[in-house]
């Protein structure tokens, strides 16, 4: 259970480092996310331009597998870190979307 809490941060702060560093990023960046599908009710897809992807659990997923942290302190930061993923890549597909249109 704590490796799963270890990849879900790990997984979000290297997506929140990879789209800071995208600003100064060139396209052909191996690392540069290209595209992000889904929701979290059924899971998202992040692409990257060197066509590897990443698709981490769906929101059911993931809570079920903070309820089997036994302290209510560890209950209640996994299931934020769960809520400020699917926040936090909802904000880069609608952020890609836009800049797309541009």
């Amino acid at each position: 259970m704590r490796k799963v809490w270890v990849v879900l941060v790990a997984t979000l702060t290297g997506l929140l480092l990879g789209v800071a560093g995208a600003v100064g990023a060139s396209v052909t960046d191996p690392d540069t996310i290209v595209r992000v599908e889904g929701d979290a009710a059924n899971g998202f897809g992040i692409h990257r331009h060197d066509g590897s992807a990443l698709f981490p659990p769906t929101g059911s997923e993931a809570r079920a597998e903070c309820s089997e942290y036994d302290r209510l302190g560890q209950r209640v930061r996994c299931r934020t870190a769960t809520r400020v993923w699917y926040r936090e890549l909802a904000e880069i597909q609608r952020s890609l979307e836009w800049a797309l249109a541009q």
